[in-house]
């Protein structure tokens, strides 16, 4: 369940974005899809690795978001990687073209999922992190870990 409790079907996450980089804010975007896609994505054939959002002529595209083809798409099936506009208010991709523009930032896709029966793409304005960044946070990661496990066998005695 999502906020407000709506029911929330989570197709493809891109795990590895929270690792490369550092998530500023998140926007909710629509997809703008063919038929045979929205029925790999329901079947959860979908992959964002390497996928990134770009700003061309004040609209917002998904570039290498990989949707596998449809088993029974036959002629009608669609290209895995073309590109797929977003569905943004027009404000919104104002303040994201102004923000990837003056701070570098860029627009890394986290995860895509159905609300009322609709595809969603979770968008995050993120700066990228250096290698000592990467390295601090597994070193919190592993320190959690240790903690969590010491509390486990504290309580086991």
């Amino acid at each position: 369940m999502g906020k407000n409790n709506i029911p929330i079907k989570i197709v493809c996450e891109n795990r590895k974005a929270r690792h490369d980089y550092f998530i500023h804010e998140t926007y909710e975007a629509g997809i703008e899809l063919v038929g045979t896609e929205v029925k790999s994505l329901r079947a959860g054939k979908a992959n964002l690795k390497d996928s990134f959002a770009l700003i061309k002529d004040g609209e917002i595209y998904l570039e290498n978001m990989h949707v596998s083809l449809y088993d029974q798409g036959n002629q009608f099936n669609h290209d895995p990687l073309r590109r797929r506009k977003l569905l943004l208010h027009k404000a919104e991709i104002v303040k994201l073209f102004s923000q990837t523009r003056e701070k570098g930032w860029t627009l890394v896709p986290l995860k895509i999922y159905f609300k009322h029966g609709r595809a969603k793409l979770e968008l995050a304005l993120a700066s990228g992190k250096h290698n000592y960044d990467k390295r601090q946070d597994l070193r919190k990661k592993a320190d959690q870990r240790d903690i969590q496990r010491a509390l486990k066998e504290r309580q086991r005695d």
